[in-house]
Parts: structure tokens; C-alpha cells; sequence
């Protein structure tokens, strides 16, 4: 039985809660409508169903999605080679998502975060990743992280795999070289935007060692392909990309 200040205190959560609610509202990330309560992720009924999660039937090496049959190489991955092994992503790159993506990215706002952690901890294909060694955010070059503050791909890395941060690496692989956003270019501008520009500064920690490496979006898969590149060369034994969202 409760006794003293006990069930006071629980009949006050409640009320405290509806007072937050009143004072300080929740909005939908995706659509700006108020929210009938802070309940994460922070969409309303009919953002929450626009999410579109890729599950199989997809690529088996770049994750791309496909309208049916079973997991297999699509035409780009029987043309090229990629230096991962595989590549997977959350959801496609759409709203409300894009959304989430594109407030991080260009209005340094954080308050997508704890969404974004809920949406993955809603998935499977975090808990299906092998055990790394190292996780990798794709790094920003300092001039871009001096002027937006934060790299959104280590904020990334942290909502993906809470429970693996200690392996997350910020300084094992930098961008030394200062190119133009990928989203101006075309396809084939993006993939020599990004030659040369990834290094190590301790190769030889990665000889052997399991990495997943962490984007915002994957599109032509240019980017996580140069920095896998270089991992591969150092001698990683297995190198996965996951990333929040996939262009289709």
C-alpha cells in the first residue's frame, strides 16, 4: 500500500504531463501540426505511415529496393564493383524524412535526433549488422565543420548504435580535401567530386578490423565508396555502410 507523499506523487505525473503539453505542445517534424502528445518519433498519424522502410526485396550488395521477387545484384552492382561489402539504408529519401535529413544538415537543428533514434530502434537492420571493430562517420572537411558546427553523420552514427559509441571514430578517417556538395552534382560529377579526398591517419589500426561506415543519405554511393576504398587498401576485413536514408 502506498503510503506519505507516494500517490501523490504518482497523480501528479499525469498532471505534469498534461501541463507540458499545454505550455510547451509537440509539432509534427514532418507536416508542423500540433501533436496530441511528445510521444516519439515526432510524427503525426500520417507521416508516420509516408516513412517508407526498405526491407528485402533489395540489392544484396547496395541495398537498392526492388517491387519483388528475392534479394539480388541489381544492373549497376553486376557492372561495378564496390569496395563494401554491403550497403544498407533505414528508409527511402522522401518526406518526412528527407525532412529529418535536411533540418540537420542546413538549419543545425538537433531536435530531430530522438526521432531519428526511434525510427531505427523500430528496425532490424542495426541488431543484423556484424559486430564492428570501428564505426566510421563519413568525416566532413574542417572548413565544413567549422561553419555548420557539428558533423550530422557522428550524430548519426550515435542514434544508429548507442550501444556500440565507444567504437564510433571521428579521427581515423578525415576528408582533407574541400569539394562541392554532392546535391549540386550530376551523378558522374559526384563520383570524381570525391576521388582522393578520404585518408587514413593511422592505416595500420585497420588491418583486419570489421568497419561500418555511417551516412546521411546514399545516393550514388560515391562518397562511402571512396572511404571504403581506403579502408579496403589499409587491409579492413569487412566494411559495411549504413545510412539513414537511400535516393531511389
Amino acid at each position: 500500500m502506498l503510503v506519505g507523499r507516494d500517490w501523490k506523487d504518482i497523480n501528479m505525473i499525469p498532471w505534469l504531463s498534461s501541463c507540458k503539453e499545454f505550455f510547451f505542445p509537440s509539432f509534427c517534424l514532418g507536416c508542423g501540426c500540433q501533436l496530441a502528445n511528445g510521444k516519439l518519433p515526432l510524427f503525426c498519424q500520417d507521416c508516420l505511415r509516408s516513412v517508407d522502410y526498405i526491407f528485402s526485396p533489395l540489392c544484396s550488395c547496395c541495398g537498392k529496393p526492388f517491387l519483388q521477387g528475392d534479394d539480388h545484384l541489381c544492373g549497376q552492382c553486376l557492372k561495378k564493383t564496390f569496395y563494401f561489402d554491403s550497403a544498407r539504408s533505414l528508409a527511402v529519401y522522401k518526406k518526412p524524412v528527407s525532412t529529418l535529413i535536411h533540418d540537420l544538415k542546413f538549419s543545425g537543428s538537433l531536435n530531430g535526433l530522438g526521432s531519428i533514434k526511434s525510427l531505427v530502434a523500430g528496425s532490424f537492420f542495426c541488431s543484423s549488422m556484424k559486430e564492428p571493430d570501428y564505426i566510421f562517420p563519413i568525416p566532413l572537411h574542417a572548413k565544413r565543420l567549422k561553419a555548420r558546427g557539428f558533423n550530422q553523420a557522428v550524430m548519426l552514427a550515435h542514434c544508429f548504435f548507442p550501444f556500440w559509441k565507444e567504437r564510433i571514430k571521428s579521427g581515423l578517417l578525415i576528408r582533407h580535401g574541400d569539394t562541392a556538395p554532392q546535391a549540386l552534382l550530376s551523378k558522374q560529377e559526384r563520383r570524381q567530386n570525391v576521388v582522393g579526398v578520404f585518408r587514413l591517419t593511422q592505416p595500420e589500426f585497420i588491418r583486419g578490423k570489421r568497419i561500418i561506415l555511417i551516412d546521411d543519405v546514399y545516393t550514388t554511393g560515391s562518397t562511402v565508396n571512396q572511404c571504403a576504398r581506403v579502408l579496403r587498401q589499409a587491409g579492413a576485413s569487412s566494411i559495411e555502410v549504413f545510412t539513414l536514408a537511400r535516393a531511389v
